[in-house]
C-alpha cells in the first residue's frame, strides 16, 4: 500500500516508521526545508513541498497513494489537504489529525475525511477505559461518525459470566468483534463463555449504543 503523509514532524515521522516496518510504501511531504530529515526514516520518500498546493500534490503524484494522512499540527493544513486528497486526486482512504477538539466537528466527508483522530479524544478514552468497568467507552469514531468502536468491562460479578456470546441480545446495528480476556485475545464464537472483568469490544451505530448497554446488563 502506497501512503503519502502530510507534515513530517514528530507525528508524522512515528507514523510513517510504523507503516514503513509494516511494508508499506511512505512518501513524507514536508513544506519546511529545515524538517526534511531523511536519516530519521530512511526508507521513506521524502518531498520538499506544499501539501496545500495544487500543483505541488499533483507533482508528487498523490493520485498513486492508497491512503493520505494529514498529520500537520494545524488543522486548517490537515483540512485543505484532504478536501485536496479526496476531491482532486481521489484518494480512497483519507485520514486526518485533530488537534484541537473544538475543531473536531469539522472532520467529516465535507472536508473529504474518512477517519478523524483526534488524539485529546483518544487519551481520554484510554483513561476512561483504564478506570470504567461496566460503562461502555468510545474508543474511536469510524466512517465519518456512521460507527464507533466501543469498549466495556464486564464486572467481576456480572450476571452474564458463564454464558455463551449468543446469549448477548445485540441490536442489528452492532457486531462484538474482540473479547480481551487477560494476555489473550479472543474472536469471539457463539459458544465461548463470557466471564466477569472480560473486555469486550464492539463495533455499533451512534444511536444503539444504548441498546448495548442493556444487553450487558440481563438478569
Amino acid at each position: 500500500m502506497r501512503v503519502a503523509i502530510a507534515g513530517a514532524g514528530a507525528v508524522g515521522r512515528s507514523i510513517a516508521a510504523e507503516l514503513i516496518e509494516n511494508q508499506h510504501d511512505v512518501m513524507l511531504i514536508e513544506r519546511d526545508l529545515a524538517a526534511i530529515e531523511p536519516e530519521t526514516v530512511e526508507r521513506a520518500e521524502w518531498v520538499n513541498a506544499d501539501a496545500c498546493e495544487l500543483a505541488s500534490l499533483d507533482e508528487a503524484d498523490l493520485a498513486s497513494c492508497d491512503v493520505v494522512i494529514a498529520a500537520t499540527g494545524d488543522d486548517k493544513v490537515n483540512l485543505v489537504v484532504s478536501l485536496l486528497a479526496k476531491m482532486e486526486f481521489a484518494v480512497r482512504r483519507v485520514v486526518a489529525r485533530v488537534n484541537d477538539p473544538r475543531n473536531e466537528w469539522l472532520f467529516d466527508e465535507t472536508w473529504g475525511v474518512d477517519v478523524a483522530v483526534s488524539t485529546p479524544r483518544m487519551l481520554a478514552a484510554v483513561v476512561e477505559e483504564a478506570v470504567s468497568v461496566g460503562e461502555l467507552v468510545r474508543l474511536m469514531t469510524l466512517r465519518q461518525g456512521q460507527a464507533n468502536l466501543v469498549e466495556v468491562t464486564l464486572p467481576d460479578t456480572t450476571p452474564l459470566a458463564g454464558r455463551p456470546v449468543r446469549d448477548l441480545r445485540l441490536p442489528a446495528d452492532a457486531a462484538l468483534v474482540v473479547i480481551l480476556r487477560g494476555g489473550r485475545v479472543i474472536v469471539p464464537q457463539p459458544d465461548d463463555p463470557l466471564e466477569g472483568l472480560d473486555e469486550l469490544l464492539f463495533v455499533a451505530a451512534v444511536d444503539v449504543e444504548e441498546e448495548i448497554r442493556a444487553a450487558l446488563d440481563q438478569r
